[in-house]
């Protein structure tokens, strides 16, 4: 397991000599009226020549209008991440259940386009656009490299009293097994190195799955199954012969992550539900076909 620290200033690509430039309109202007809302923030990024693209989250254009309106409503971005609300937030665009990760996804798009725009227009903040504004001094963060997995880590960071898990991978790498076409997809599935099971199965299952189709997909894992193996691999080597206490302490400590905590690990399991079902669409269609060619 390792650690490091780095000093992050918060949205990145932010200039330090930029300048807030005059409001178009009040907040309450923008709020009643959807089209001058967009009219100011197009012009805001715009003046500021920073990027402006309408997100799309579940298949479908974030409405960036209903997004401010929610977050400011209950006080900016700033409160909304200290009482935790961006699960209340999201739940007012009625999201699909298959859509994952959905508060931090708004989080994520609110902070780009809608932050530094909440400042001017909600906060009425003016003079330089790091100036003093809430949230937007450096600050230290601190990772720490849970789990290693195929094409990646399984990552905790530390920004103050706040602890965010989440995955650092790297797609674009080749499976080091063979050249075959599911080979060179295994990155989409992240199975963790050297993790043993969340399940002990039984002798008998195991041995029929020996003898089976070795080129029959590897089944997906839901997203606690990767909790599972990612802490029971930390546990391991914290507590080398405690190993039967393993799964309470994990169970317990799943149950006390937060519902965002839970949607990183939801998301990688629905991602690896994907893969399943494409390489088992794929493997059947070589079935039969090699069954037509006999």
């Amino acid at each position: 397991m390792m650690s490091q620290k780095a000093v992050v200033p918060p949205g990145g690509a932010t200039g330090n000599r930029r300048m807030y430039p005059p409001p178009l309109a009040s907040h309450q202007k923008i709020v009643n009226d959807p089209n001058l809302f967009r009219e100011c923030l197009m012009n805001f990024h715009s003046v500021l020549g920073t990027k402006y693209t309408v997100p799309v989250i579940g298949g479908k254009d974030l409405d960036l209008h209903v997004l401010y309106v929610e977050v400011t409503k209950r006080g900016g971005f700033d409160k909304v991440v200290e009482e935790k609300r961006w699960r209340e937030v999201s739940s007012i665009f009625n999201f699909s259940p298959t859509t994952t990760s959905a508060s931090y996804a708004l989080r994520k798009h609110y902070f780009a386009l809608l932050h530094h725009f909440e400042q001017l227009y909600f906060f009425k903040q003016q003079g330089p656009l790091n100036g003093n504004s809430p949230g937007s001094m450096c600050f230290q963060a601190e990772g720490t490299i849970d789990g290693k997995f195929d094409c990646g880590y399984f990552v905790s960071i530390k920004m103050g009293s706040e602890v965010l898990n989440g995955v650092l991978y790297h797609p674009n790498q080749r499976a080091p097994s063979s050249s075959s076409k599911l080979a060179t997809q295994s990155c989409n599935a992240i199975v963790p190195f050297n993790s043993p099971p969340p399940h002990h199965h039984s002798g008998r299952k195991n041995r029929r799955r020996k003898h089976g189709d070795p080129n029959r997909p590897k089944p997906n894992r839901s997203g606690y199954n990767f909790f599972f193996s990612q802490k029971h691999a930390a546990l391991k080597s914290l507590y080398p012969h405690r190993e039967r206490e393993f799964t309470k302490m994990i169970g317990e400590s799943w149950n006390n992550l937060s519902p965002e905590e839970k949607m990183v690990y939801q998301e990688i399991g629905e991602k690896d539900k994907e893969r399943y079902q494409t390489e088992l669409k794929e493997y059947k269609e070589r079935m039969m076909a090699s069954t037509s060619a006999s």
